[in-house]
């Protein structure tokens, strides 16, 4: 999957950013300059995606 940054805007204004197919903390990266331009952010909810590669990232450094 390609890397993708949806924004989301609701009618009472309120914005949703929303990455897709990046892995461990490289979606905060990616949407840092995004979340800076709307304002004070409000929430955050991890995907598995996030979770995922964290955990295959330690797995590699254990079989090393």
């Amino acid at each position: 999957m390609r890397p993708t940054i949806e924004i989301i805007v609701a009618p009472n204004g309120n914005t949703r950013v929303h990455t897709k197919g990046f892995t461990g903390s490289n979606c905060r990266q990616a949407s840092f300059f995004i979340e800076q331009a709307l304002g004070k952010r409000t929430g955050e909810q991890l995907t598995c995606e996030f979770y995922q590669s964290t955990a295959q990232q330690q797995s590699a450094q254990e079989s090393s």
